[in-house]
């Protein structure tokens, strides 16, 4: 089961939200229609099957406006959702549950779609040893979200920005003047603790950039019979990640080629938000 994040990692990003959605006056449709001291129950639930991922944004949200309502989650994160399955009951002011609505849905069926699409990927590739992973192309500001909701999935993180790894791509490539060069001087630069990963787009580069130790390869674009050559090619030597052309129609004959990590831009870039329903009860 994923580690949940902890609340002070998702409150900024939740508070962040309602303040937009509230704007400079607040609800005016809740405070025009609904009595300040009135009290509400209802069920956060998922209209079509999918992954739980980020039921605390729900949470948090309604907190932020009434800190006294009751919510009780009912699914962990990870766990896989049924159409109908409810996610979570809450109880308290009406007018907060109802400012606060909007924003733990928008966040929580964002986070449930990446996870389910996630799950889907990982269901694809079962039994080849390849890994899921995502990639940075994620939502500004939603980042550490959308990871998190990765790992609910059954992906693994790539990493998170700039500063935690050295990963060198072509444009690297191009104005340092090669791949074994820009290895090179990643191996100089980089600490112990540091990994360093480059691109490569042929099976030449792929002998340059071994010759020089990375710790991963990245294929990109590589065909299959390329990726095949690649695995036998490095003997071990490196992880090899392959990258580009992922679908789900192709993730499974990628894996089969022997390939460790499969990186996955979709994951995070093109996820639809699964559809969850917020209904008094």
């Amino acid at each position: 089961m994923t580690a949940p994040l902890p609340d002070l990692l998702i409150e900024p990003v939740v508070r962040a939200a309602l303040a937009e959605d509230l704007g400079r006056a607040g609800d005016v449709t809740a405070m025009a229609c609904i009595d300040a001291e009135a009290q509400l129950s209802v069920a956060f639930a998922a209209r079509k099957p999918g992954v739980a991922a980020g039921v605390a944004c729900a949470r948090l949200a309604l907190a932020a406006l009434d800190p006294e309502a009751r919510f009780e989650t009912l699914v962990a994160d990870g766990q896989p959702l049924a159409a109908g399955t409810v996610l979570a009951r809450a109880q308290g002011n009406a007018r907060a549950i109802l400012s606060a609505e909007r924003t733990g849905l928008n966040l929580l069926g964002r986070l449930c779609g990446v996870a389910t699409l996630t799950r889907a990927y990982v269901d694809a590739v079962e039994g080849t040893g390849a890994r899921i992973v995502d990639t940075r192309k994620t939502t500004p500001g939603l980042r550490h979200l959308e990871k998190y909701a990765v790992r609910c999935g059954g992906g693994v993180n790539h990493r998170f920005g700039l500063d935690d790894a050295i990963l060198i791509k072509d444009n690297h490539i191009a104005a340092c003047g090669g791949v074994a060069e820009a290895v090179r001087r990643a191996r100089a630069f980089a600490g112990h603790l540091m990994k360093v990963e480059v691109e490569v787009d042929s099976l030449d580069q792929l002998e340059d950039a071994l010759r020089h130790g990375p710790d991963v390869v990245m294929l990109d674009n590589f065909s299959l019979d390329d990726l095949r050559a690649a695995v036998a090619a490095a003997k071990g030597r490196a992880t090899l990640e392959a990258s580009g052309g992922v679908n789900l129609q192709t993730v499974r004959a990628i894996a089969e080629t022997g390939v460790d990590v499969i990186s996955v831009g979709a994951l995070t870039h093109s996820a639809a938000a699964l559809d969850i329903g917020l209904d008094a009860v």
